[in-house]
């Protein structure tokens, strides 16, 4: 995309995601992500059923009468949005790419988050990360984000998940939300998943586009591996060829999902071809129940 589709994109988002943000998801976002404890915030006069653990007797002795110390949630959390920019994502059999729409995912999250006034961050990653934006508040640097994921160019085709999480946990502090967008077109980073998930609220997305689970019947067809390169040529007239592929695929899927089940990592499972503010919504709900 040039920069005028890019700036037409970035405006079509932020009216799509102002409006489901402002009607449904700024509070299912808040129900889920508290704070990290209580503040105090300031010192009142006693009423009747007020906690008397609570009274500042300090204030109370001057004062002559009761005051009891009010405290509130701590709010504030760190959101950071770790994408997978890789040259898998670059694919698409709908008009959007794997990575268009985890731009759209990742503007609905952060304008949730500065809606509570949360702060965001972004880290573009390959098979190393090549892009960071520290976490900040505000409209403005939401945009940025956004603008960030739609006009990063990778330089490496690779994808190391590993690497993007140990590089997540340096630069956060604990306690924070990370919400790892990918295609989890990789292997090894299991231990890493479970180390990420110890210190922070990790929340993985699989984004899927739907040639990746199935093939039409279209004759022959050369499928390109768009991070190594490598190529293989199926006849997709053969019923037998495209149940194979289907079946790889499946056993991809249910391994990854085994090693979200395995660390207790919460997933959504997102498919390019289907609106994915359901799933979405879906995974809000179910965690803001078991919380």
């Amino acid at each position: 995309m040039n920069e005028k589709e890019i700036l037409k994109k970035i405006q079509r988002i932020e009216i799509f995601t102002d409006r489901l943000v402002n009607t449904v998801f700024a509070g299912e976002y808040e129900s889920v992500f508290k704070g990290q404890g209580i503040t105090f915030d300031e010192v009142r006069e006693y009423q009747v059923g007020d906690e008397i653990r609570t009274i500042d007797w300090n204030v109370t002795a001057r004062m002559g009468q009761a005051y009891i110390k009010k405290y509130v949630e701590e709010r504030e959390l760190v959101m950071m949005l770790v994408v997978d920019m890789s040259a898998s994502t670059s694919f698409g059999s709908i008009p959007e790419t794997k990575a268009e729409i985890a731009a759209e995912i990742a503007a609905l999250l952060a304008f949730s988050a500065i809606k509570n006034n949360d702060k965001v961050g972004l880290i573009c990653f390959t098979d190393t990360v090549e892009h960071y934006v520290a976490p900040r508040k505000g409209r403005r640097h939401v945009l940025r984000v956004v603008r960030d994921i739609l006009h990063f160019q990778p330089k490496q085709p690779g994808t190391n998940i590993e690497e993007a999480l140990t590089f997540t946990d340096r630069v956060l502090k604990p306690h924070s939300v990370v919400f790892l967008i990918s295609d989890f077109k990789d292997a090894g980073y299991e231990k890493q998943l479970r180390l990420t998930s110890k210190q922070h609220s990790l929340i993985a997305i699989t984004l899927q586009d739907r040639r990746e689970v199935e093939l039409p019947n279209v004759g022959l067809v050369e499928l390109a591996d768009a991070e190594s390169g490598e190529t293989i040529v199926i006849d997709t007239r053969s019923e037998q060829a495209r149940q194979l592929y289907k079946e790889i695929n499946q056993r991809a899927d249910a391994e990854r999902r085994q090693i979200f089940r395995a660390n207790q990592i919460d997933s959504i499972h997102i498919r390019t071809d289907e609106p994915y503010v359901k799933p979405l919504i879906r995974f809000f709900r179910q965690r803001a129940a078991r919380s």
